[in-house]
């Protein structure tokens, strides 16, 4: 209640004064409200500095990429055009291969050529590599997506030891964008170096398919043509007289020496392309055998296809000692023959096949 010119006003607002300690409260609230927005105004200030800095490339750091990116991809299409396998030593490896910009693939071999190295295997992949690196720069599909490049151990050393590498040949997958995965290195010892298969390994990688054309090669129909040529004089020469042709021995031996070839695995040879052994590059140690059941060396179908052969012969010479009309000593002598043939061969093929299969219990007279 107020008192305003001697009358009294019954509905004017009383004046309202907090007390001090309620003043107090309030102005601390405030501040304390206060320093948070100043700090939250600081905070976002540095973290939109930080992203204009390191997150956002400015237009002059990304057309400076694009340029290092346009002179590598120009560098590698002058050198594929001169040579469409690209030799590299170690500052080239860093700078095309490992260095980012990279928007292309570089499928590089790492093997050992010199003369000194004694590395053959490394000589029959570098032939296979070589016609798929021109498979793919002369057909039509060509782009600046791939490239094939080759280290050599004796130019690039320190590429070796960078990638703690110790044998060769090896092939490797550098893709685009990141590091290379472990599917991105090519097993060679299980499919093998020849050049399709290294472009069924390079089309499931980079989804680019690279069909194989390969030098024509006249050795084949020339050998196929001398055979017909000396079957053909031998049935003119013995045109009167054509009962070798009814001969069972005969073709009973053209068989055995086809079955003998189709099992020691000549045909996975021929479509696999592996190599014929395998040198240790530590110990020098050369393996004729190859240790996984998987794979096989061109040695191993040899000796498979010896020891087949020994078998059989042995087999052979049991049936005639049992049904031959010669005197019983040289039908003794045959059949020990046989026996020791059949004991001998069964016996290392039966130690190769454990040497393949891991764990397969069995084995006879040798282990």
């Amino acid at each position: 209640m107020r008192r305003v010119k001697g009358l009294v006003c019954l509905f004017s607002r009383p004046t309202f004064r907090p007390s001090p300690r309620k003043v107090s409260f309030l102005g601390g609230r405030e501040a304390n409200m206060a320093a948070r927005w100043w700090l939250w105004c600081v905070s976002a200030t540095m973290a939109v500095a930080l992203l204009l800095v390191y997150g956002v490339p400015s237009a002059s750091a990304q057309r400076k990429k694009e340029m290092v990116l346009s002179e590598k991809v120009s560098q590698l299409m002058e050198w594929t055009n001169k040579r469409p396998v690209i030799r590299m030593n170690g500052d080239k490896f860093r700078r095309l291969v490992k260095a980012p910009p990279r928007n292309y693939s570089v499928i590089v071999m790492f093997t050992a050529l010199q003369l000194h190295r004694q590395c053959v295997v490394c000589k029959q992949a570098d032939e296979e590599f070589q016609i798929l690196a021109n498979s793919w720069r002369y057909s039509s599909a060509f782009t600046n997506r791939i490239f094939f490049a080759m280290v050599d151990f004796d130019e690039g050393s320190d590429v070796f030891q960078m990638l703690n590498m110790n044998s060769a040949p090896t092939f490797i997958n550098f893709p685009a964008k990141g590091k290379p995965k472990r599917g991105d290195t090519y097993e060679l010892q299980v499919r093998g170096f020849s050049a399709e298969q290294i472009a069924r390994w390079i089309a499931d990688r980079t989804d680019v398919n690279i069909r194989v054309i390969r030098p024509p090669n006249y050795a084949g129909p020339l050998m196929l043509g001398l055979l017909l040529a000396v079957i053909g004089g031998l049935v003119y020469l013995r045109r009167s007289n054509m009962e070798f042709l009814f001969n069972k021995t005969g073709w009973a031996f053209a068989a055995l020496c086809f079955v003998l070839a189709m099992t020691s695995g000549q045909m996975w040879n021929h479509i696999r392309g592996p190599p014929y052994a395998h040198k240790n590059p530590h110990t020098g140690h050369v393996n004729y055998i190859h240790g996984s059941s998987q794979a096989q060396f061109v040695a191993e179908t040899h000796i498979v296809l010896l020891f087949n052969g020994g078998v059989t012969l042995g087999m052979v010479l049991l049936c005639e000692a049992a049904t031959s009309d010669m005197d019983i000593g040289k039908r003794k002598i045959m059949c020990v023959a046989g026996i020791g043939l059949v004991v001998l061969f069964f016996s290392w093929m039966l130690s190769i096949f454990r040497s393949k299969y891991h764990g397969y219990p069995y084995s006879f007279l040798m282990s």
